[in-house]
């Protein structure tokens, strides 16, 4: 690994398989419903979709900016377009409401604690360091953008 990456914990998308496999196992060893019938489907799939779509229109962002999405790749470009105008991190909301429309769609409550466990995995060991890393790297330009806008939404 070189010096000039943030240094995360794990990469973004094995925290998230690991909030989606506790739900898993939590569910299965005790089921904890908390949705209603009539809504499941339809809401959750609403919620999966839309975090999906969000997903790719950050990723597209980063490819249009040529900089890695990777963590482990030194970034090149500090993205502030596209869904980067509302927050810092749309790519890590995207996966937080993937989790929530799981929760939704299989009537699991574990996927929501999950969620609370995943976003604050993500938020210490990923987000913090990424911060960190881009104000060592950018200076002033980030922290501009920090202050315009939102870590979350």
């Amino acid at each position: 690994m070189t010096s000039d990456t943030p240094g995360v914990i794990a990469p973004p998308p094995v925290i998230l398989l690991g909030g989606l496999v506790l739900g898993t196992v939590a569910e299965r060893l005790h089921p904890l419903p908390w949705v209603p019938a009539g809504v499941r489907t339809a809401v959750g799939a609403l919620i999966v979709v839309s975090a999906v779509a969000f997903f790719v229109l950050a990723i597209r962002e980063f490819r249009a900016a040529d900089t890695p999405v990777q963590t482990r790749k030194p970034t090149r470009a500090i993205v502030s377009t596209g869904p980067y105008r509302f927050s810092r991190n749309p790519i890590y909301l995207s996966f937080a409401f993937l989790e929530l429309g799981i929760a939704v769609w299989t009537d699991s409550a574990w996927f929501l604690v999950a969620l609370v466990l995943t976003v604050a995995v993500i938020t210490t060991g990923v987000i913090v360091r990424e911060e960190r890393y881009l104000e060592r790297k950018f200076g002033e330009p980030y922290l501009e953008y920090k202050r315009k806008v939102r870590r979350w939404l």
